[in-house]
């Protein structure tokens, strides 16, 4: 049975991890991409402490937030926290520019309170799971997500493998949304997260995501557009 809310071809959101860019000239990069056809700019936060990697903050998203624009609007920056503890860093990336803010279950001690801090702070929210983590902390905090994003690796580094079995809790996920959606009208995006290509971004759409971080498969290729192009192409319509 078809869900309620599966995604359209309209609304499918590509956003480019610049986590793979080439930071000797970021801000040309992500001007570029978006050029390209891109959505968003997701941007990767990690700390050497919850994932074994140490990448960019709030100055950089600064830095990069007039660069980000999308036909001469401004661009949605999608920061994803890979950091622990996670409260702190929030204040200063929604005044850096960030228009989304996720951040892992496991790295605050007050879900539903960091939620709250993320909308205080004029930004929308999301919530990470990793490929181990269960389902269950979605249960009592829908009403305060604008975002799930399912990671398809284990975090910590670009240019990992996609886990097949990710497909599966798609799927779930999916089920849990499209339910939500139908009790309250609360729209929620699903995001998918590692190993995201031309070769399998047409799969995790049709398990039910509608919104795709890709980092090495766009910023590692030639073209960012023909990249982004052959995305669309798998895409749809369904």
């Amino acid at each position: 049975m078809e869900s309620t809310i599966s995604p359209s071809h309209n609304n499918f959101v590509i956003a480019p991890s610049i986590l793979s860019a080439d930071f000797a000239c970021l801000g040309k990069e992500v001007e570029d991409v978006l050029i390209a056809g891109a959505d968003w700019i997701h941007f990767d936060v990690m700390d050497n402490h919850y994932v074994p990697n140490l990448t960019i903050g709030p100055l950089v998203c600064e830095a990069i937030r007039p660069h980000a624009k999308k036909n001469g609007q401004a661009a949605i920056i999608d920061v994803h926290l890979m950091v622990e503890p996670v409260d702190r860093l929030i204040p200063d990336f929604a005044k850096a520019g960030a228009n989304l803010i996720s951040f892992h279950p496991e790295a605050s001690p007050h879900v539903n309170r960091t939620l709250n801090l993320i909308h205080d702070q004029g930004c929308q929210s999301g919530l990470v799971l990793n490929p181990a983590t269960p389902l269950d902390c979605l249960d009592h905090t829908l009403d305060l997500i604008d975002l799930v994003l399912l990671m398809s690796v284990n975090p910590g580094f670009g240019g990992q493998s996609f886990i097949p079995s990710t497909l599966k809790k798609i799927s779930l996920v999916r089920k849990r949304l499209d339910q939500h959606y139908s009790e309250t009208g609360h729209r929620i995006r699903l995001e998918v997260d590692g190993g995201i290509k031309v070769d399998n971004i047409g799969a995790v759409a049709r398990a039910g995501a509608d919104t795709f971080v890709a980092g090495s498969a766009i910023f590692g290729q030639p073209s960012y557009h023909d990249t982004i192009k052959a995305m669309r192409n798998e895409l749809g319509p369904f």
